[in-house]
Parts: C-alpha cells; structure tokens; sequence
C-alpha cells in the first residue's frame, strides 16, 4: 500500500471513528502514569502527535504553559475543538499534519507526545525521527501504544486488521527500544497498563472489513482460555472482554 493510499484509509477510518472513539471508556485511562513518565511542568511547550480527539492534548494543557495537537484527520481535531471548548482551556493550538512530516521547525517543543497512534504508522521510526527533530535537546519524547511480547506480535496484528484496516503493526518492546536507541534518546523510562474493553463496545465503534466483526469476535470467544492474541480474553458479567496491554516509553533527547 502505498503512503497515499494508507492515508485515505486512516482518514476515512478515523473520520468515522471520531465520534464512538471519543466516548470509548478506557481512553482517558492512566493520562497521570504519562504525565509522570513525561516529567510534564508548567513551563513546558507540548506537542501531541496524532492527537485523536484532544484527550492527552487537553490533560496536559491543564498543567502545560502550551499544547499543539497535530493530526491527520480533520474531523478528529473538529472533536478536538469541542472538548477544549468544553473544558474551558485556552493554551492549546490545532494543526492538520502528517507525523511523517510534522509542520514545525526543529527544536520547536519541549515536550512532544504520542499515545495510541504507533500502531497505524506505515514508517514508526520516520515518525519517531520527527519527533525528536522538532524536539528541544533535553525536552522528552514519550511513545505509549499497543505492546506484546515479539512472540504474539503477528497474531494480533491480523487480529486487528480484522476490526480495523487501517491497523499496520504492534510494536514489541524490543521493537520500542530499537527505534528510541536509533535516536540516541537516554534515560529511557517505561511505565505499564491494560486498557480493558468489552467486544461489542469495541466493535460499535469501529468500522472493521467485510465479515470482520464476526470474525474477530469468534476469534477472541476462542481465545478465553489460549491467550494466543496476548490481550487476555475473558468473561465479565455475561460479556466478552479484552486487555489491550499499553508500553508507555519515555526518553531525553540529547
């Protein structure tokens, strides 16, 4: 797929998505392990990549001097506008733009940010790359998304495409480490956490391919007591539910 084509379809994904992927529960999960790991300070100028709806962007803000949110999509930065709207903030600015090829100038944040979004990355390490150049020597770049063990990695990414075609790969820790020691980023810290989520919560808010849902929810029935996708299938209350394990990586820029 060439990068144009998978553009359209991370728009198109994500246009659709915008509205059920803002009220999924589990979005907001753990924003204070991040704030932590990211070492976030008042003085600090912020930027998330691939901001989605604004959650990180507009948790930060609260305690940032400034937030940029850049992303793809531009009906995910409309719902972005509305929940600063809603939460009254102020410092926060909205920039349509590819994280291969961020539209700012080196050395431009202090802080930059990118939570649940590496997985759809055709070239994570380009995106990787951006970050750290429009990053101040000594500010952080923090990373959090989907990790399995190297072993699970490829079950899981045919897992997901199932539900979501615009999914690429999950990266395994290893693989996070590879691309933050390919920058020469240091004092690398992780933080971890699971996502739970119910099947068909998931599958209300996702547009998966023809005959996907079916499939991914017989797959994960199936997986109650294997693990083989590595996410914990399982029962709760009369309903199917998964554990979506989540690496948060931080380092410093030299």
């Amino acid at each position: 797929m060439t990068e144009a084509s998978h553009q359209r379809l991370t728009i198109d994904q994500f246009t659709r998505q915008a509205v059920p992927f803002t009220k999924l529960p589990g979005h907001s999960t753990s924003l204070e392990l991040l704030a932590e790991l990211s070492q976030l300070k008042g003085t600090d100028e912020v930027l998330d990549v691939a901001c989605g709806p604004g959650i990180v962007a507009c948790y930060f803000a609260e305690n940032a001097q400034r937030v940029t949110g850049v992303d793809l999509t531009p009906e995910m930065l409309r719902q972005a506008r509305r929940r600063q709207e809603e939460q009254g903030l102020k410092n926060l600015e909205w920039v349509e733009g590819s994280g291969e090829r961020l539209p700012f100038p080196d050395h431009s944040f202090s802080l930059v940010v990118s939570r649940y979004a590496f997985h759809h990355f055709e070239r994570p390490e380009t995106v990787l790359a951006e970050m750290c150049r429009v990053c101040q020597p000594g500010g952080i770049v923090l990373v959090a998304d989907v990790c399995l063990p190297a072993e699970q990695v490829a079950a899981y990414d045919a897992l997901e495409k199932l539900r979501d075609p615009s999914h690429v790969h999950v990266l395994s820790r290893d693989e996070i480490c590879t691309l933050f020691e390919g920058q020469k980023l240091q004092q690398i810290q992780f933080g971890e956490y699971k996502v739970e989520l119910t099947v068909e919560e998931q599958l209300a808010a996702s547009f998966p391919v023809p005959g996907g849902a079916v499939e991914f929810r017989r797959l994960l029935e199936n997986d109650v007591t294997e693990n083989r996708f590595g996410v914990s299938a399982h029962q709760k209350a009369g309903a199917l539910c998964y554990a979506v394990p989540i690496v948060a990586a931080a380092g410093r820029k030299p």
